[in-house]
């Protein structure tokens, strides 16, 4: 199962926060004592451990050196800032052979272990925890290998005899770009105070946030294989939300969030504010608006909605993961070269793309966690599945890495998926997709459609012991009637379906295509992703009522709006 939302960003945040760090910062002209400590000690435990029985075949080491200067303001004052610092190290040890090793099906969790580092580059200090972290990781390596191997003579024989680990080319790279320097605290506390503020003047919302994370890291890669792998990354991430509550208890929920290289790729506060007063206009429509009712019809999907209908229906499943297992659904594993979508459409995974349409893209980097360097890969051309995203787990008929390996630190990398691009060669103005959607309804004779403006997230499952099925979790959504009445606002409402069904339903789609960025959460742990979309028109869509608590909002009014006037009331 996996999750994705933009306002899921903001629990990444936290959890970020307290893993986050300075690192060293060697220059070309200065000796990396990181990455020469590492070296040292791979190699020394694959001479060393090599002599055992059952003996690892192939160890890497991952060192991410991090910092994080993270900000929270409520209400125009703030309640978290702090300046963290860590160095962090995954070791993955593999015994056995590429053709079976103790990341088999279930063992895939004995092939990594983590720990943090010293901050200071101190090479005996550091060597010391690499040294005792690594012989850790080859007992719980070696242990998993037996019980494997013996498991193997009791079971039937799996479907997918695909090796598990692939074999690779090593990589060399070694980038010692400066890392921009962070903005001071103070600046960014002062921002806070002002972004979080704007909400102060809406009683009707009841919580509210801004949040910003600035992040810098330095990774460093080695394995036994000769590949070692040196990038740094930077990136600042701000977001805004708000929440109130109808009088029937649901709870309502709005989001937006922002991402840049540096402080001037943000929006101005003007743009902010902006954003702000939408925010609270919206909430507060939706209290007012009726709780919408089960309903399969025709459908339109604004192009950030239907990149993350896109995110979580399909490419979820055109991760390699997904495609190998006893466990796993295996949707599209038998479809290579057969036709999967609507032949108008295509779609690509790109993580060499670091914008489009102006904008920062989330799923951009230049290395996987595997040391294997990002890849362009077109996954679906014309309505045909062509590949899958494969990190060095192999599947059956594609055995090598496209530079997919993806995790957050203390996870083993899978296929993920990076920047998710969906094309179109049946395109209409968008100003003219509203007939199309008006037609459509009349065709089939139903009282109204929907139009889908935003969408804040959602999750599918994958695995075949619950049904294959997705949940997109819509936050503005609207009736339209053919009759020529306004359209009308409805909240309450869940896009439901399964995956085969709803993608065969696209029946045209929009010129423009929008980004949606966010954080995806699954087993190998929350990465930052990006996916892009022109609207789309479906001839059927199915919701469903999404639950809610009972609970009643606020009896008295907030503070603010105590014994004077509510600018709300004015707005």
């Amino acid at each position: 199962m996996s999750r994705t939302s933009r306002w899921l960003f903001v629990s990444a945040l936290l959890a970020w926060h307290l893993t986050l760090g300075w690192g060293s910062s060697a220059s070309p002209g200065q000796a990396d004592v990181v990455l020469a400590t590492m070296q040292q000690e791979v190699q020394r435990a694959q001479q060393g451990l090599g002599k055992l029985d059952p003996a690892p075949y192939f160890l890497s080491y991952l060192v991410h050196d991090q910092s994080q200067a993270f900000v929270v303001g409520v209400q125009g004052a703030i309640v978290n800032s702090t300046h963290t610092h860590t160095r962090s190290a995954d070791v993955v040890v593999r015994v056995g052979s590429p053709e079976l090793d103790n990341s088999h099906e279930q063992g895939r969790a004995s092939a990594l272990s983590a720990t943090l580092l010293p901050l200071d580059d101190d090479h005996d200090a550091i060597a010391r925890e690499l040294w005792r972290l690594t012989y850790e990781e080859y007992r719980k390596a070696s242990q998993a290998y037996l019980n494997i191997k013996t498991g193997k003579q009791v079971h039937a024989q799996e479907e997918d005899t695909s090796p598990d680990f692939s074999q690779e080319k090593a990589q060399q790279n070694a980038d010692y770009t400066e890392i921009a320097r962070s903005p001071e605290q103070q600046s960014l506390e002062k921002m806070m105070r002002e972004y979080s503020s704007y909400f102060r003047k809406y009683s009707h919302v009841y919580s509210s946030a801004a949040f910003i994370s600035v992040q810098d890291q330095r990774s460093r890669f080695v394995s036994t294989e000769g590949t070692h792998v040196v990038v740094p990354t930077g990136v600042i991430r701000l977001a805004i939300e708000a929440e109130t509550r109808a009088t029937d208890g649901m709870e309502l929920f709005r989001a937006e969030t922002f991402q840049g290289r540096n402080l001037d790729a943000l929006p101005k506060p003007t743009e902010i504010a902006m954003r702000a007063d939408k925010m609270a206009a919206d909430l507060k429509a939706l209290r007012d608006a009726p709780v919408a009712e089960p309903y399969a019809g025709p459908a339109l999907l604004s192009g950030r909605a239907a990149a993350v209908f896109f995110h979580e229906v399909l490419g979820h499943r055109l991760e390699g993961r997904h495609e190998r297992g006893e466990r796993e659904a295996e949707t599209f594993k038998k479809k290579l070269n057969q036709q999967v979508l609507p032949e108008f459409l295509t779609v690509t995974d790109d993580p060499t793309q670091r914008m489009l349409n102006g904008m920062d893209l989330s799923g951009w980097y230049e290395y996987d966690e595997e040391g294997m360097p990002a890849q362009r890969v077109d996954l679906i051309k014309n309505g045909i599945l062509k590949n899958f995203l494969m990190s060095r787990m192999p599947i059956q008929d594609i055995s090598e890495s496209n530079g997919h390996g993806r995790a957050e630190a203390g996870r083993l990398p899978t296929g993920r998926q990076g920047n998710l691009i969906i094309a179109s060669s049946r395109s209409e103005k968008d100003s003219d997709l509203r007939g199309r959607l008006i037609e459509e309804i009349k065709k089939q004779g139903k009282p109204y459609g929907l139009y889908f403006e935003d969408i804040q997230g959602g999750f599918t499952l994958t695995q075949r012991s619950v049904p294959q099925a997705f949940q997109v979790l819509p936050v503005l959504v609207w009736r339209v009637y053919p009759d020529g009445r306004p359209d009308e606002l409805v909240r309450g409402v869940d896009i439901v379906g399964t995956p085969l069904a709803a993608l065969n339903r696209i029946v045209l789609t929009g010129e423009k295509t929008e980004v949606f960025n966010g954080i995806c959460g699954a087993e190998s742990g929350s990465v930052p992703v990006s996916a892009s979309a022109p609207a789309m028109l479906f001839s059927e869509i199915e919701v469903q009522k999404r639950a809610h608590s009972l609970n009643r909002p606020p009896i008295l009014p907030p503070p603010s709006a105590a014994g004077s006037s509510n600018p709300s009331n004015t707005q």
